[in-house]
């Protein structure tokens, strides 16, 4: 053992002396380096020699040394405050590390307090334990404090309905209206009426009564549009009166249009219809949403007008709504208001939904410009757009007064022209037949959706006083041949040559000047 114990010391002793080797050179390389009086006493011994040449190169040597020298101290003084910047970063990361995970354990402790006193007001109010008795407890119940929650008056769930009974009202605007249909007389209406009268009439009126001069096309476009969808997105440069429309509309019903003007900060829903605010327990509420559920009490022909709708990105704030009218079955055109049911809700509220009625329809306005969004393909297949590109030209007409017009009867008109005016099968052919050349040049196809309302917008637009091919043709270059912006048109010119050339051909000369128009126009702007 004593000579293991010898030999382990004489070997540990001898690779230590290696390393002691190895620091004495480096402290006696770094004296060599910095060894400045060796290097005075070489200069002066080699100097007397030098000539002008020599003298020169010597000091540009001694320089280039020095820069050499201030260089490598330069980057080890970056070398260390790098270092130590890295270090702080990671110890401040560590710190906010420290102090996000003393916050969760804050976070945790206070819910779990929370959760207590919530246990408290469910034992004295006699709720079911759990988390559906909180919840309502939660909803029903602001303010309280401590054991004293329980004040006479506060709202108690009833086990069996799952309703709150309460005393408060937290949607004042509705229940107004409720109040207001409780003694309201429905107005006489005017059930004769044909389409093309009620056109002429408009347009008598909004000359005659509100100095806004529209061509018969427009009054014909926008009612068959009515006929087609819920959604009409009115488009076009200012001035062409695309907000007067829906609006002179409402005035001549004797029902006024609602005006919702969009806001740049719209990015949902709330916006438009309303929140229920958990601090006040009351619901803030849209004249938009008054209007909705108002229209389910009457008769009436009711417009919402959403003013400079892609100022804000519709798809944000009206995506619940292109949903809903998507649904085939108009009885399950609801909208989720609050999630859950209090005694005091009002009348027409199911179960925290409110129903969308059939006799409402949405007009947006919108202007294309730096200022506005584009308006995605998803919101145009669902809406029609309607082009007002032009300033009425003013013209005599005879006073004309409003009028009353139902839903029913307007409905009423609508399948009558939709029995009588059919979009004739030759056309249909047509139609079909420039599909498939659609298809096989450009890879866009029609869709279901857009020929359904074809269906829907020709028969009521010839109803008016238009024809077919002129209805045919708007829808076209409205909603089809518009999806071809969307296409590298660069590299397409001569398709659409032939396109328009084969639209000539399928439906005549002097036919679909809308379409070839379009077409054109897309051909000289790419």
């Amino acid at each position: 053992m004593n000579e293991f114990l010898k030999w382990f010391f004489v070997f540990i002793s001898e690779m230590l002396k290696g390393y002691a080797e190895i620091f004495r050179g480096l402290i006696n390389g770094v004296k060599q380096i910095f060894n400045i009086k060796n290097y005075i006493d070489i200069f002066k011994t080699y100097s007397p020699s030098f000539g002008a040449l020599g003298w020169i190169m010597a000091i540009l040597s001694l320089v280039l040394v020095v820069a050499i020298y201030v260089l490598i101290v330069l980057l080890i003084v970056l070398a260390v405050r790098k270092y130590i910047r890295f270090r702080h970063s990671i110890v401040s990361n560590e710190d906010l590390l420290e102090e996000i995970a003393l916050l969760q354990r804050q976070v945790i402790k206070m819910t779990k307090e929370k959760d207590e006193i919530m246990a408290m007001k469910v034992a004295q109010m006699g709720v079911p334990a759990g988390a559906g008795g909180l919840s309502l407890v939660a909803d029903g119940m602001a303010g309280a404090e401590g054991g004293e929650a329980a004040a006479e008056g506060a709202p108690v769930v009833d086990a069996e309905s799952g309703v709150v009974q309460t005393t408060e009202h937290r949607f004042s605007k509705l229940m107004e209206v409720d109040n207001f249909y409780k003694t309201y007389t429905p107005p006489e209406y005017d059930n004769e009426i044909t389409l093309a009268q009620f056109c002429d009439k408009y347009r008598n009126f909004a000359c005659s009564r509100m100095h806004l001069y529209y061509e018969p096309k427009t009054i014909w476009l926008f009612l068959a549009g009515m006929a087609s969808t819920k959604l009409i997105i009115l488009q076009g440069i200012s001035g062409t009166g695309k907000t007067s429309l829906p609006y002179s509309f409402g005035k001549f019903l004797e029902v006024d249009t609602t005006i919702a003007s969009v806001q740049p900060s719209w990015r949902d829903r709330t916006e438009l219809f309303g929140y229920f605010n958990e601090f006040t327990k009351n619901f803030n509420e849209t004249e938009v949403l008054r209007r909705i559920y108002s229209s389910s009490y009457n008769n009436d022909v009711n417009f919402i007008l959403l003013d400079e709708m892609n100022i804000a990105r519709v798809e944000y704030y009206f995506a619940e709504m292109l949903s809903i009218l998507e649904m085939p079955n108009a009885d399950e055109w609801a909208l989720d208001i609050v999630p859950n049911v209090w005694s005091t809700d009002p009348v027409k509220l199911d179960h925290g939904k409110i129903k969308i009625p059939q006799n409402i329809w949405y007009i947006g306005t919108a202007n294309n410009d730096d200022s506005t969004f584009a308006i995605s393909d998803k919101v145009y297949d669902r809406a029609q757009p309607i082009n007002l590109d032009a300033k009425g030209i003013a013209f005599e007409a005879p006073d004309t007064p409003p009028m009353r017009m139902g839903f029913d009867h307007l409905d009423e008109l609508f399948h009558e022209a939709w029995d009588k005016y059919p979009i004739s099968q030759e056309n249909l052919k047509k139609i079909q037949q420039l599909d498939l050349w659609v298809i096989e040049k450009l890879r866009v196809a029609f869709g279901n959706r857009i020929i359904k309302q074809m269906g829907l917008f020709v028969p009521v637009y010839v109803a008016c006083g238009g024809e077919e091919l002129d209805g045919i043709d708007y829808v076209m270059a409205t909603k089809i041949f518009r999806k071809f912006e969307s296409l590298n048109l660069a590299m397409l010119r001569d398709e659409l040559k032939e396109l328009c050339v084969y639209i000539t051909k399928l439906f005549g000369k002097n036919q679909m000047h809308e379409s070839i128009a379009y077409l054109e126009r897309l051909q000289k702007l790419f």
